[in-house]
């Protein structure tokens, strides 16, 4: 089964976008995935294609509909597999891991909801058993891009994607940690040398030189990945 990605938003022009370049647009021409994208305005009942309207209670912005954003996951729910889990793209959602991109990539794929304005209407949400998912703890102006993120993050892993698999085995996350510094030619640049671990042809060394590093790394710069790896 091709993993299929089915996007949900008011701005279909802005895919495939990246997706269409480098691995995943070559992927994609390849058919080693797929791409669905439903503009919600199509599942407005005006002929403005109104898709949102002023919050309950009061306060500033808009919010998308129930009915409508319901009527659009409903169509994307009909052509995928039925264990396809719905993502909402939110900035209140659960951070998005590389754990969790290895589940969905190794899943049928997605559909994603992309919010906009001040929001979606909660009861859609609840309805639907809709999934938030947030890639930071930063506001965008709609999920479109954060859904690009995710899709990138899927694909990439997906079976004859990556130009070298094995590479995958040790990037950053991989087992929690962070990756290991990269160096290539010239040995020296503006007086910087290449580590000469790295030009000894010792493996064993080398290896214990990249582990280390990848713990200093790790312990410095993202102490909550080094304590929860600590706890394993």
């Amino acid at each position: 089964m091709t993993w299929r990605a089915t996007v949900l938003t008011i701005f279909p022009e802005m895919f495939p976008g990246p997706l269409g370049a480098s691995l995943a647009g070559k992927a994609l021409s390849e058919n080693k995935w797929a791409l669905d994208v439903l503009d919600i305005r199509d599942f407005a009942k005006d002929k403005h294609r109104s898709v949102d309207d002023t919050p309950a209670g009061g306060g500033a912005g808009m919010v998308m509909r129930a009915d409508i954003a319901a009527s659009a996951i409903d169509t994307a729910r009909e052509g995928a597999a039925p264990e396809t889990p719905t993502l909402y793209l939110s900035p209140r959602g659960k951070p998005l891991t590389q754990d969790r991109v290895r589940e969905l990539a190794r899943g049928p794929g997605a559909i994603l909801l992309c919010g906009r304005f001040e929001g979606i209407d909660e009861r859609v949400i609840e309805a639907r058993n809709i999934e938030e998912v947030s890639i930071g703890d930063y506001v965008l102006s709609g999920g479109e891009l954060a859904a690009l993120v995710l899709i990138d993050a899927c694909v990439r892993l997906l079976p004859g994607v990556a130009g070298n698999e094995g590479s995958l085995a040790e990037e950053s996350f991989a087992e929690g940690l962070l990756e290991y510094p990269h160096y290539t030619r010239p040995r020296d640049f503006e007086g910087l040398s290449i580590p000469e671990v790295l030009l000894s042809g010792d493996h064993k060394a080398i290896a214990k030189w990249r582990r280390e590093q990848v713990e200093t790394l790790t312990k410095s710069r993202r102490a909550d990945l080094w304590e929860k790896f600590k706890r394993r």
